[in-house]
């Protein structure tokens, strides 16, 4: 974003922004907006009291003030949805506006002809000023509407809009869209993930494929847009173009605007100029859960109960030796709510599976980042202690998937097509990182469903802290080189039976590259 090369080798991220802030100190920051949460008690919703906007991760800063607009003429964009704390009662509806409007909101009804219950928005204003990468002054307009106190298993039709441009008339109603909260109950069903996606066919190409999946939610293993090209958090990035955001969320609408898009933040996530910890930008563009340890500090660290299923979100930006920018900014109070939820989650008798992702890689061959040894010291003893289920990553793109692993160790080999039972065998890891960007390469042939390949070992890597350290595995089972994403179908199962993840990898084509199965027994 502008910082000199030889300055940025040595600036964290929060330097990062203190030297643009400096550097650009003629202009300050303002955001405005006002947030109206509509909670839903008894099926009625209640429109809460308008309150101004809390939020301080995210910069905001003044900008000249836009002409006035007749609200008619500006159509809402960019639709994606995000769950709650609890997806059976809350979920937030997010969107974008190409300029200032006023008095935005959110309809909802049980029906597209129902639309009476009329809700409030929060506008979350992020501004981009001339030099800061190559957007030029460019102010983006976020709208948020959180809905709580939802019925369980219920879909319900919604359509967004403000002052003069309504959902509910008439010719408006194409502009509708859907959402299903999640069951009160065990039941089965489907979710996806993948990781380092961006703006271009590939990414519309999985995109499209993901609607034929019919999943409850979607999992983005970070790396989301890259507006900030480079993600190395140390150079020079005069690449930075935040309208590459409006693209984005242009292109994920068709899916994310009825399957709740839940992300985790990866290092081209961090953009220096809109705050210390580089989520600024995200803060605006996000409503994501604010039950993790520090939700203004690590606002992609949370987590959600669908089902019998956990999902956990971590920020491994904050213990990436490879990409240290924001080395250790949690003082290591992630680490110590990941083992709090670890065990609360293996305690509760409702939750049968639990599924941790995040963007860098605990186990991966790729000639480009590979393995990343702060995941390994910091996380990977926690996943075993407590048997999770199945961990997802990005970062590497591409599609590899090891064997199962405990204390480093191959303690069984997974086939395609075969068991996992992590209870007794040990953790399972998938790199799901190619979504749309450029690929990388494998030192190792590919391997994969109908083209298997086996190998006895594969040279690779580990990012440490005193830097690449070359390292020869037994891990690598499924190597695949191209487009693609994960598919979890999710089964539950009474009481002394197996319940079941499938999982499969699914190419661009939609063909089948790896399945595998997670069993583990009901209590």
């Amino acid at each position: 974003m502008g910082v000199p090369e030889q300055l940025a080798e040595r600036m964290s991220m929060a330097e990062q922004h203190e030297y643009l802030r400096a550097k650009f100190s003629r202009r300050t920051m303002i955001r405005s907006g006002a947030v109206t949460v509509g909670a839903v008690a008894g099926g009625a919703f209640v429109p809460g009291a308008a309150q101004a906007a809390t939020r301080t991760s995210a910069s905001t800063q003044t900008y000249k003030q836009p002409e006035k607009v007749d609200g008619a003429l500006v159509a809402p964009f960019g639709r994606h949805l995000a769950w709650g704390n609890d997806p059976r009662t809350e979920i937030t509806v997010s969107w974008q506006v190409p300029v200032a409007v006023k008095k935005p909101f959110i309809r909802i009804g049980a029906h597209p002809w129902d639309l009476s219950h009329k809700i409030d928005a929060e506008i979350r204003t992020l501004y981009t000023p001339a030099g800061v990468g190559v957007s030029a002054d460019h102010t983006q307009y976020y709208v948020h509407a959180k809905l709580t106190h939802l019925r369980p298993g219920k879909t319900y039709y919604y359509g967004v809009g403000h002052a003069g441009f309504d959902p509910a008339e008439a010719h408006l109603l194409g502009t509708l869209g859907t959402f299903t909260t999640a069951p009160a109950h065990k039941e089965s069903f489907t979710f996806t993930a993948f990781g380092d996606e961006g703006v271009g066919y590939h990414g519309l190409a999985n995109n499209s494929l993901l609607l034929g999946q019919n999943p409850a939610f979607h999992l983005h293993a970070g790396d989301i847009c890259y507006a900030d090209p480079t993600g190395a958090g140390k150079t020079a990035d005069t690449g930075f173009d935040s309208r590459i955001w409006d693209q984005f969320l242009a292109q994920t609408e068709s899916v994310a605007k009825s399957v709740p898009w839940m992300p985790a933040y990866g290092n081209h996530d961090m953009e220096a100029w809109y705050s210390p910890n580089g989520y600024g930008g995200e803060d605006a563009r996000w409503n994501l859960p604010d039950n993790g340890p520090d939700p203004e500090n690590l606002p992609g660290v949370y987590s959600f109960v669908y089902g019998n299923t956990a999902v956990i979100s971590l920020d491994a930006n904050d213990i990436s030796f490879e990409i240290p920018a924001n080395l250790g900014i949690s003082g290591g109070t992630q680490t110590t709510w990941l083992e709090r939820q670890l065990k609360k989650f293996r305690a509760a008798k409702d939750v049968d599976f639990v599924v941790v992702f995040f963007h860098h890689c605990a186990y991966c061959t790729s000639t480009a980042h590979a393995s990343e040894g702060g995941v390994r010291q910091e996380w990977v003893p926690l996943f075993e202690k407590y048997t999770v289920d199945l961990v997802i990553n990005g970062h590497n793109h591409q599609y590899e998937r090891t064997d199962v692993i405990k204390a480093g160790k191959v303690t069984k080999k997974l086939p395609i097509g075969g068991t996992s039972y992590p209870e007794t065998d040990g953790v399972v890891y998938v790199t799901a990182g190619a979504a749309g960007r450029s690929l990388y390469a494998f030192t190792a042939p590919q391997s994969y469903e109908g083209h298997e390949n086996e190998v006895d070992s594969v040279a690779s890597f580990i990012n440490t802290k005193d830097g690449k350290v070359n390292e020869t595995v037994t891990w690598s089972r499924v190597r695949y080189l191209d487009y693609s994403f994960l598919r979890v179908d999710v089964t539950p199962a009474s009481k002394g039976r197996l319940a079941t993840l499938t999982v499969r990898g699914i190419a661009e084509t939609g063909d089948e590259v790896d399945r595998f199965t997670v069993a583990r027994r009901v209590r």
